[in-house]
């Protein structure tokens, strides 16, 4: 077996990388998370003593909290954990692996710079150069994909308990490669690891599978943060209404309306209109998180002082001018061509909810801080995730992904997912349970 030689990415110093461990139930991921605070020192001595099971070191207890994760041991919510090197801060989400609680799984992947796929060698026909993949590695892969995580990492787990590991390495790396191709899912990295014994997580263990290159963390110090839609026109969702201040420095003696900033930059002069009054005014002043006059770029929370007094309210948007103008009702042709103001959608929906999808069903939807009533018309197709067909469907089941077109009760401001994370993003909820049935990502 021929050895892979690598270089190791520069480590980015300038933010902090916020990363999911993710894949098949039992696949290692908590005592992955384990294995990276304990070998980078970011666990107190009282906190190992507490990890103690007949007197070995259980690493998987240091994010399964719940007493139902320690009695069954699965987990089942997101934990996150903090540490940092030298070099760099993470912010871990360790999500569960159980097809239950893919929904958990959505929710961490959602806010996430990378995620790590872990990958149980020990359950796959590792022999075989054509061995099939599990289904939860594949269906948190392509959720991962879909909801634009910039990285994904293949942590090739437990080849110290096979009899061959760099045969194994080998074929599972040319099955994921295979997958990730068909897929059309970048990857950073595919590292062959051992949580328990520690062997290329935290340091290089030279040579082991033919593997010769970076550690599973000096991959993670070297990825990217998220980029923000800098490059759009600014869109700003309202979070927050602040009342008439006394501080004339701050706020000028008018409402200062409050968001994280989603799309573009925001600054003194903009010309913007009021979604969906359809209202212009001009930006008197922008405060950024501390209430510091200045401007903001997208994915910093800011504070909006527009120069007249216009009707603005918790879940409105403030956009710029040049990409609000209204549309008829009746001109077709214009809402299809239209940044904003669509009533009606095709979505890429990951359905979470137990009950099936099924058309004719009205939901809750969540677009910015906007609720509206949103229907859906019909199930264009699910994805069969062993075979990434687009699959004819009457409706969407449990974990299913799929494709959906709804009618929205009063216009959006939306654009593609693919272009804008904020814009193109919606949650539907139960209207009777009111429990999230589903992500919804905007073509």
């Amino acid at each position: 077996m021929t050895s892979t030689a690598f270089t190791s990415p520069a480590p980015d110093t300038a933010s902090a990388l916020r990363f999911i461990t993710c894949g098949s139930v039992d696949d290692g991921k908590s005592t992955l998370i384990g294995r990276l605070l304990v070998d980078s020192k970011s666990v107190l001595q009282d906190q190992l003593a507490g990890v103690q099971r007949s007197g070995e070191t259980d690493l998987a207890l240091l994010t399964d909290g719940l007493s139902a994760e320690r009695e069954q041991g699965i987990t089942i919510d997101v934990a996150y954990r903090y540490f940092a090197t030298p070099t760099r801060k993470f912010i871990i989400g360790d999500a569960p692996g159980h097809e239950q609680y893919t929904r958990n799984m959505v929710t961490a992947a959602s806010s996430a710079d990378a995620a790590v796929v872990l990958v149980d060698a020990t359950k796959l026909d590792w022999r075989s150069p054509d061995l099939a993949l599990l289904p939860q590695t594949r269906r948190h892969s392509l959720l991962v994909h879909l909801l634009r995580v910039p990285s994904l990492v293949f942590a090739v787990n437990k080849l110290d308990a096979v009899e061959d590991p760099a045969l194994a390495f080998a074929h599972i790396q040319t099955a994921l490669e295979r997958f990730a191709a068909a897929a059309d899912i970048r990857v950073a990295a595919t590292v062959p690891v051992s949580a328990l014994k520690g062997w290329n997580v935290v340091s290089p263990h030279e040579g082991w599978c033919g593997y010769r290159g970076p550690s599973l963390l000096q991959w993670l110090e070297g990825l990217p943060g998220t980029p923000a839609d800098t490059a759009l026109p600014m869109a700003l969702p309202v979070q927050w209404v602040e009342k008439f201040s006394s501080s004339a420095d701050t706020s000028q003696g008018r409402r200062v309306f409050w968001g994280r900033l989603g799309a573009g930059h925001l600054q003194v002069g903009q010309s913007v209109q009021i979604f969906p009054s359809g209202q212009t005014a001009l930006v008197a002043q922008v405060l950024d998180h501390a209430r510091r006059p200045g401007d903001v770029s997208a994915g910093h929370s800011a504070g909006v002082v527009l120069d007249r007094e216009v009707d603005v309210s918790r879940g409105d948007w403030i956009l710029a001018a040049s990409v609000a103008a209204p549309v008829a009702d009746d001109d077709f042709d214009a809402l299809e061509a239209a940044p904003v103001g669509r009533r009606d959608l095709t979505a890429t929906v990951a359905w979470m909810d137990d009950e099936p999808l099924v058309p004719g069903r009205v939901y809750l939807a969540l677009h910015g801080h906007r609720w509206v009533k949103a229907k859906v018309r019909r199930v264009v197709h699910h994805l069969d995730i062993h075979t990434l067909a687009e699959e004819p469907a009457a409706n969407l089941q449990a974990n299913a992904i799929g494709v959906v077109e709804l009618a929205l009760q009063e216009p959006l401001p939306l654009r593609a997912f693919s272009e804008a994370r904020i814009q193109g993003a919606l949650i539907l909820v139960d209207t009777a349970s009111h429990k999230t049935a589903a992500a919804a990502l905007a073509h």
